[in-house]
């Protein structure tokens, strides 16, 4: 960053429609009933929140300009891309209905499909549905980063570093961040490649902290790569971590200890220093142990010369309705 130049640091989780999170009973008020009501609680708490169901399916415009029009000024979505854009195996019945009448017959019968399986005039109109739906947030300056999660066989061959290239290209005018879930990226240097390809095309790489020590470890690498970076926590759950067949649930159980998160106050730090705005997002959201760590990060965070880069809540929330313990945290 430039001389006289702060970071904005925005906190927040992976998720705000968790149902484990509305099961708690122990973050959302009595009177957040709706999930209008619920974005607007979760507004007066975190600056940022990042949409995880657009993995799942690429979200109606109405929808996506309803969190648009609902949230208040200031407030940051990130947005995880749709699962056939990270080479994730995609149900067909997750495709956009135009999508699945054009479909090849060879595909027929077929349940899940990768992006090659598909024509690339559909590759491309799926391309052009996501930015569209997106639109509202990117138009209302609400949208932070279009997050590209890839699985473990998303391995460093020429290919896959082609692919990376081009994400901009196929989504134009979004900013990216990226996230590597395979070792063999960061083995034997391997790294100095990635971050120089990522910085090449202002790809913004996620710091992921996750067990260490299991074979589908990456390391905790701390650097940043556009004018975004982003730390996603995942929990350290190691048992469950490497594991095949585990529930998502038990993989991402994990509550951080304050020693845990006071360890990373220096990398945060570095990125604050090399970057115009960081990300920190909780994605272990089991129950209310996200929002809690949130928190916990945020009140850490207020103790070291970096409370003045944190961009506060923009939200405000009724408190009628609300217990006494949670009108405590309005």
């Amino acid at each position: 960053m430039g001389a006289g130049q702060r970071a904005r640091l925005l906190i927040g989780t992976a998720s705000w429609t968790d149902p484990s999170l509305i099961a708690a009973g122990t973050f959302y008020p009595p009177s957040a009933r709706t999930p209008a009501a619920r974005l607007r609680y979760y507004a007066s708490q975190f600056p940022l929140v990042e949409i995880d169901s657009s993995y799942y399916g690429i979200p109606a415009e109405r929808a996506v300009r309803g969190w648009a029009e609902r949230a208040p000024a200031g407030f940051v979505f990130d947005a995880k891309a749709y699962a056939l854009f990270t080479r994730h195996p995609t149900p067909i019945a997750s495709l956009p209905k135009g999508v699945r009448d054009a479909l090849p017959s060879a595909l027929a019968g077929v349940r899940r499909v990768y992006d090659h399986d598909l024509p690339n005039e559909l590759q491309q109109e799926l391309w052009r549905r996501f930015a569209e739906a997106f639109q509202p947030l990117r138009e209302t300056g609400k949208l932070g980063a279009v997050l590209f999660q890839f699985p473990p066989w998303f391995v460093p061959v020429r290919e896959s570093r082609a692919y990376l290239a081009r994400l901009s290209e196929l989504l134009p005018g979004y900013p990216i961040s990226v996230e590597l879930r395979n070792p063999r990226w960061f083995a034997g240097g391997a790294e100095r490649d990635l971050l120089a390809l990522l910085r090449e095309h202002e790809l913004a790489y996620v710091c992921a902290d996750e067990p260490q020590g299991t074979t589908a470890s990456v390391p905790p690498l701390v650097v940043a790569t556009a004018p975004l970076a982003v730390v996603r926590f995942h929990g350290r759950n190691a048992a469950a971590w490497a594991r095949h067949g585990v529930d998502v649930r038990e993989r991402y159980d994990y509550l951080y200890s304050d020693d845990e998160l006071r360890g990373w106050l220096s990398g945060i730090a570095r990125l604050a220093e090399e970057a115009a705005e960081v990300h920190l997002l909780m994605n272990n959201c089991v129950g209310d142990k996200g929002v809690r760590n949130a928190r916990d990060l945020a009140r850490l965070l207020r103790a070291t010369l970096l409370a003045d880069a944190l961009v506060p809540p923009p939200g405000q929330y009724d408190e009628a309705g609300a217990t006494p313990a949670q009108q405590r945290l309005l």
